[in-house]
């Protein structure tokens, strides 16, 4: 009887072990995701910042031209 209670006691440590293993996966995958959207937003503030730019220089060279 011994044997088997601590048999049950080391498939839920090994249980235990897997759910906190999920969990640590879960958490990468969390930060991971983080990370993609913090670089989808940098690359939409770029082209913002490409738009910008673009819209001086129409407005500079129609300026130039109507001056």
């Amino acid at each position: 009887e011994l044997i088997f209670e601590r048999e049950r006691e080391r498939e839920r440590e090994r249980e235990r072990e897997r759910e906190r293993e999920r969990e640590r996966e879960r958490r990468k995958e969390t930060e991971r995701e983080r990370e993609r959207e913090r670089e989808r937003e940098r690359e939409r503030e770029r082209e913002r910042e490409r738009e910008r730019e673009n819209y001086k220089l129409v407005h500079n060279l129609l300026l130039y031209f109507l001056t």
